[in-house]
């Protein structure tokens, strides 16, 4: 069985719609498939329609940014009550403050860039979460960098010239907001260092005392030695270990199926959440 447990669409920073996000794991060969859009659920019901008509078993979740000792992480929600007040009151505070963010990035953008708020709308269209991926992608219309990667790499960095930060709740109240909804809560891609600073291991046994259940162990953005640490740490606190693409279409180089979940983590997440996986 082939899960991949980390995908988004359009609804937030993701080139494909929900649906097309299902289609392509059909034709990728997957037979599991989540989407986890961040700080939304919007995608979820065009995502189950999608997978019951294609026989694809669909995961739905959402990737929560929260921030631990000052620094950004995510955690993924798998399988939560999307109307649960818990975590629902967290997501709509975060997505305002992305939103402002976003407008925020793009003011210091323009002073020294040919870029403006219509230009960034423009590439978001209906997405539910506009964030800086959607400005990279003006940045690339405008003809400022070449694609979505050059942009992070200096002009939308967190280190940048331009970065503003956001709220975002404490990973510890996420992760017990996330559980409070009846969702599982894993953390996204944690040895990731590429992105910035990653928190110390023992963050993650804070996190395991408050509900986390997992960690993204098999991600592109961690190399055999960053495995083998969070593989460990993972056995040594009882945690769930999961595998997945963080694909986003056209967005990333990353391709579905890249990474997988062993399916003995998916029944004990299947058995944890609050909703059923969508199966055909």
């Amino acid at each position: 069985m082939r899960i991949d447990l980390h995908t988004h669409s359009s609804a937030s920073d993701g080139t494909d719609s929900p649906a097309e996000v299902v289609a392509a794991a059909a034709a990728a060969g997957l037979d599991v498939v989540a989407l986890t859009d961040h700080d939304t659920t919007a995608g979820w019901d065009e995502a189950a329609t999608a997978a019951r008509a294609l026989g694809v078993a669909l995961v739905r979740g959402t990737e929560v940014s929260a921030r631990s000792h000052g620094i950004s992480v995510h955690l993924l929600s798998y399988l939560q009550d999307p109307t649960h007040p818990a975590l629902l009151v967290e997501l709509e505070r975060t997505r305002r403050a992305r939103l402002d963010r976003a407008r925020q990035i793009v003011d210091l953008l323009a002073v020294d860039h040919p870029l403006t708020w219509d230009d960034v709308l423009a590439q978001s269209q209906d997405a539910v979460v506009v964030g800086r991926p959607h400005i990279a992608d003006a940045l690339v219309a405008r003809g400022v960098v070449p694609d979505r990667d050059a942009a992070f790499v200096h002009l939308l960095a967190s280190r940048g010239p331009y970065h503003v930060p956001h709220y975002a709740p404490e990973a510890v109240d996420a992760v017990q907001a996330i559980r409070a909804a009846g969702g599982v809560p894993v953390f996204a891609h944690p040895g990731a260092d590429g992105r910035g600073r990653v928190v110390a291991d023992r963050v993650f046994a804070e996190l395991a005392e408050a509900g986390l259940a997992g960690l993204e162990v098999h991600h592109r953005d961690h190399d055999d030695a960053q495995r083998a640490r969070l593989a460990a740490l993972a056995d040594r606190l009882g945690l769930l270990v999961t595998g997945s693409s963080d694909y986003h279409g056209a967005g990333k180089v990353n391709r579905l199926g890249e990474n997988l979940t062993a399916p003995a983590v998916l029944t004990a997440i299947d058995e944890q959440g609050s909703v059923e996986v969508i199966r055909s």
